[in-house]
């Protein structure tokens, strides 16, 4: 699971572009929970695994896209909490 977060985050930050100073412990990171979001998102859209749960790794391609996804919703979370602290100032 580390090797594959490793390597779903780190193609995320390749794909998605803009500057992440992120750690490899935070890359592996974001690879992991995009796993889970991409097991998620596979158990939504296509039913799969439905024994399993919503809760389920996925493989290497689900993982990268909700590595992608993951990216992209912290960074939003990131400009929208900078802006609100630029305009309190």
């Amino acid at each position: 699971m580390i090797v594959l977060g490793l390597i779903a985050g780190a193609v995320a930050r390749l794909v998605v572009p803009g500057r992440d100073p992120m750690s490899i412990p935070a890359t592996i990171l974001l690879g992991v929970v995009g796993s889970f979001i991409g097991g998620l998102l596979g158990y939504v859209l296509f039913g799969h695994d439905l024994s399993e749960g919503a809760l389920q790794p996925s493989g290497i391609i689900g993982s990268i896209i909700g590595a992608i996804a993951a990216l992209l919703i912290w960074r939003a979370v990131q400009s929208r909490g900078h802006s609100r602290t630029h305009a309190r100032h």
